[in-house]
């Protein structure tokens, strides 16, 4: 068929005008089964109104819900959506109608359903859908079913939104208390939040400072306490605060580290005093050693005073170098002290000795016994020492000649005398001093022999006994000194033959070696690997004559450098300053140790000297500190009973003896420190004094605190009993200034956000209640006036005679009136009775229009009470009336009902009243004084 033909003969709903196919539309019945399936093809037709139209005949809501995306800015599809899904138009089932709200995703429809729905079940799983907050909180203040209220208002968790629920939700209290009491949640969770973070700032300054602050017994505690502190914290840290914690982590870990590293300084160099200490005690016990066997030798021998003198050298030298490191103990320094007494006592004998040797070998030789005499006298040589054997033949040989000669006889003191040196000699085998055991030998062995008594044989015995164990003691340091000696030779040529060892090394081995040599005595003794030794050791010394000049320069620099640092602390010390820090005093104290290690070695001839000088320096150094230390702790203990003053002083406020308590804490840390062992004590005294002191503060901080929360309760009560009460007359004005008075009782507030808030909702209630009351009052004003209507009409109709006829009548109030005249309007009915005499009729062109213009005036006057615009024309009178009303107010504000009455009394008072000014105006001045008489309910 030709296409013009088919289209003649085509169904309407096929025509290609859209309006054609609109009207044939609404003629099909979705019953008929052709006409159902002609609406399925609309569905899809290009109009989406037609196939909005096609569905909705179908009540098909599954192919209205899946076009609906296409078509969400059409008005009429959002209708249709809403219509459907909600149940008020349509036959969809429930159980259909949720399983396409859940897959709905537009917004306003889905709060469209959560308002509109017909079952409890669909408006919540549209209200599940919805996921902004404006629409949760629309939902919340607006929404019909209590449920969904309920269920949108705990969904909102921003504080913003909180706050605008809790202002616009007046029609649910559950959904308000809930907004309350989440928003309180929020605010005591975000106080907790600033709590915490304020508590972490203040761990991280503590902790810096602790970083800061130097090592003392409780620093690893204190630093340990504030770490568990801060892991206890839950609210993670920001990134600054984690490198801030960081780094005093570090500071402080350092500061352990260091004093650990003292620490084991301290131990070494506690260890090193201690080495020297036993190396002093084997110098000195050898030293005494050897004064002892010069007791007990038979003979004192040039070779005896030779290795004294070198003994004495060494343990002047060795004592010295330890000494510049440790200072000795009081006991070896008394036993030093001791053994150069009895050193110097045995040189000067011997000296003396030598003097005058030649002369007694002369005199001995010739028998020349009176010279010899004054020889031995002269020479004076101390009991105590073993004699020379020349001077040993000399004293006998004088002897011999002043006693006659008698058969020797041993009596019980000479047994128990030998009895004890043989003591002696055990006791110096037991020890293995083996050359004052050989001297003692020496001496005893020709006089325990030549005893002939029975008694004396267990004293031959015992010293052939004794003389077996020294030869034993002979043989074994013989058998072990011959290997060392050769080892002591191949050490020393090994030592003087390498040329890249650093002379520092090279003098401290060959020194030891030296030690070692020395220390074998005459044990296995022989020529050639002594002058093998001694040459090699010159070699040595030769090598290092350039270094020990060179350290002979330095140590005279470094004594020059002591010197000075003695006089700058004797200065010091001169004229100490009457406050000084003992801090200060320590520092200076401790590094004036460390300068004094600092300058060493010096010069051994020397350093005792300046040695002494310091010690003498260091001691008064330390008692001046130790006074300043006293004082300062005199000081503290004045703070501390001015604290306790304070304490029990209930006299003062507490607020200004927390201030003088703070400055006294200025005032300690000030001072400095007390001696070590008193300043702690102080310390905790101080502190516990000034703890009791703030928690006087904390508790009356406390019970202030609760006072406001009292006060600010019951002012919260207050103004919500504000809030729920609605003035109804104009009469309950007295109310309001009783609640006005309850509430500046409470007054003032604490000054806190709550307190603020509390303040403008009051005043909001306050202005709104005057308001009421105010309309109250006008409304009753209103009412008065109307009341009064039949005066004013008589008195119209007493103008219109008058203005007509000329005849001046009064109108009685008490005739026209059922109940009395207000006393406000009593005057302005006399005025106009007044008016109605003093006017000459009939009216003048002037008169009329000033009672036109003051009737315009009054209904401007009105308009601005009533609406609060004018008309255009209006404006000038508006402008008049706004400066006489600036006026005014300069003296006295007047109120809004006040005003009302001042423009019906001069209303009542206007005449005589022509009646077509009066018809022209009465109408809309009843619209606004109707309009002033309605009063918003509550």
């Amino acid at each position: 068929m030709h296409g013009l033909l088919r289209r003649l003969f085509a169904p309407r709903w096929q025509h290609p005008d859209p309006e054609v196919r609109r009207q044939a539309l609404q003629r099909l019945n979705p019953e008929q089964a052709e006409q159902r399936q002609a609406l399925r093809s609309l569905t899809q037709d290009s109009d989406s109104q037609i196939r909005l139209a096609a569905l909705l005949a179908l009540d098909d809501c599954v192919g209205l819900v899946d076009s609906y995306p296409h078509h969400q800015q059409d008005e009429a599809w959002f209708n249709a959506v809403c219509q459907r899904l909600s149940g008020r138009e349509g036959h969809t089932d429930l159980h259909q109608r949720e399983a396409l709200v859940e897959q709905l995703e537009e917004p306003r429809a889905l709060s469209a359903v959560a308002l509109q729905g017909d079952n409890l079940n669909l408006r919540l799983v549209a209200l599940s859908k919805l996921s902004d907050e404006n629409d949760l909180i629309h939902q919340a203040c607006h929404n019909g079913v209590a449920a969904v209220r309920h269920q949108a208002a705990e969904r909102i968790e921003d504080e913003e939104g909180l706050k605008r629920l809790l202002k616009e939700a007046r029609r649910d209290r559950q959904v308000v208390r809930l907004a309350r009491e989440r928003l309180n949640r929020l605010r005591s969770d975000a106080q907790w939040l600033e709590a915490e973070e304020q508590q972490r700032e203040t761990l991280l300054k503590q902790l810096e400072q602790h970083a800061r602050a130097p090592w003392e017994p409780l620093y690893g505690g204190r630093f340990r306490h504030l770490e568990r502190q801060w892991e206890q914290l839950t609210q993670p840290p920001s990134v600054e605060q984690e490198q801030r914690f960081h780094q005093a982590l570090l500071n402080c870990r350092k500061t352990l580290h260091d004093h650990e590293t003292q620490e084991q300084a301290r131990q070494q160099s506690d260890e090193r005093r201690k080495e020297a200490e036993n190396t002093r005690e084997q110098l000195l016990e050898g030293i005494e050693d050897t004064l002892d066997g010069l007791r007990h030798a038979s003979a004192m021998t040039v070779q005896d005073i030779d290795s004294l003198r070198a003994q004495r050298q060494l343990l002047g030298q060795r004592w010295q170098a330890l000494s510049d490191m440790h200072p000795p103990s009081e006991t070896l320094r008394q036993r030093y002290t001791l053994a150069i007494q009895h050193y110097d006592q045995c040189l000067e004998a011997w000296q003396r000795w030598c003097a005058v040797s030649a002369s007694i070998e002369t005199a001995l030789a010739s028998g020349d016994h009176a010279t010899l005499a004054t020889l031995i006298s002269e020479c004076q040589w101390p009991d105590a020492l073993t004699p020379p054997a020349l001077l040993g033949r000399a004293q006998a040989g004088l002897n011999a000649d002043n006693t006659a000669p008698s058969q020797p006889t041993e009596d019980n003191a000479t047994l128990e005398a030998h009895g004890a040196e043989l003591d002696t000699f055990e006791h110096l085998l037991e020890r293995g001093a083996f050359k004052s055991a050989s001297r003692l030998h020496q001496r005893l062995k020709p006089r325990i022999e030549a005893l002939e008594s029975p008694a004396a044989q267990p004293l031959k015995a015992r010293l052939k006994h004794l003389a077996a164990r020294l030869a034993e003691l002979r043989d074994w340091r013989g058998f072990v000194a011959g290997p060392k000696r050769e080892q002591l030779c191949a050490s020393i040529e090994a030592l003087a033959n390498d040329l890249h060892m650093a002379e520092e090394a090279l003098d401290r081995h060959h020194r030891q070696l030296v030690k070692e040599w020395k220390s074998l005595g005459d044990a296995a003794a022989n020529r050639e690997q002594s002058v093998r030794f001694r040459s090699t050791s010159d070699r040595i010394h030769e090598r290092l004559a350039p270094w020990r000049n060179q350290l002979s320069e330095e140590r005279e620099t470094n004594l020059q450098a002591r010197e000075a640092l003695c006089d700058q602390l004797e200065s010091l010390l001169a004229q100490p300053a009457e406050d000084a820090d003992p801090d200060v005093l320590r520092q200076i104290r401790d590094k004036a140790r460390h300068q004094w290690r600092h300058y060493s070695p010096v010069p051994r001839e020397r350093s005792e000297a300046v040695g002494r000088r310091f010690g003498t320096i260091r001691h008064q150094l330390q008692a001046l500190i130790d006074q300043r230390a006293d004082t300062i702790a005199a000081q503290k203990r004045e703070l501390i009973s001015q604290v306790s003053a304070l304490r029990s002083d209930e006299s003062q406020p507490l607020a200004q003896r927390i201030h003088l308590t703070k400055q006294l804490q200025q005032q300690w840390r000030a001072l400095g420190r007390a001696p070590k062992g008193e300043e702690q004590t102080l310390w905790k005294s101080f502190r516990h004094e000034c703890d009791q002191l703030f928690a006087q503060r904390d508790a009356h901080k406390n019970e202030q605190a609760a006072r406001q929360q009292q006060q600010l309760d019951e002012m919260q009560t207050l103004i919500d009993e504000m809030d729920s009460w609605q003035p109804i007359e104009a009469s309950e004005a007295a109310t309001l200034d009783r609640f006005i008075e309850r509430a500046s009782q409470l007054e003032p507030l604490p000054r806190n956000r709550r307190s603020e808030g509390m303040q403008r909702r009051m005043s909001g209630i306050v202005r709104a209640r005057r308001e009421r009351l105010n309309r109250l009052a006008v409304a009753d004003t209103v009412q008065q006036w109307q009341a009064l209507m039949p005066l004013v009409n008589a008195h119209l109709t007493a103008d219109q005679r008058y203005i007509s006829e000329g005849t001046p009548s009064d109108v009685d109030a008490q005739t026209v009136l059922s109940s009395s005249l207000p006393t406000a309007f009593d005057e302005a009915h006399s005025a106009r009775n007044q008016q109605r005499h003093s006017v000459a009729v009939p009216l003048s062109d002037a008169d009329h229009a000033c009672i036109a213009d003051s009737l315009a005036r009054l209904r401007v006057h009105l308009s601005m009470l009533a609406v609060g615009s004018v008309r255009q024309s209006d404006e000038p009178l508006r402008l008049a009336i706004q400066v006489e009303r600036l006026n005014e107010g300069f003296n006295q504000e007047r109120s809004r009902d006040q005003e009302v009455i001042d423009i019906l009394v001069a209303l009542l008072a206007l005449g005589p009243m022509p009646a077509t000014l009066w018809e022209a105006e009465v109408e809309e001045m009843d619209n606004l004084l109707s309009r002033l008489a309605r009063v918003p309910l509550p």
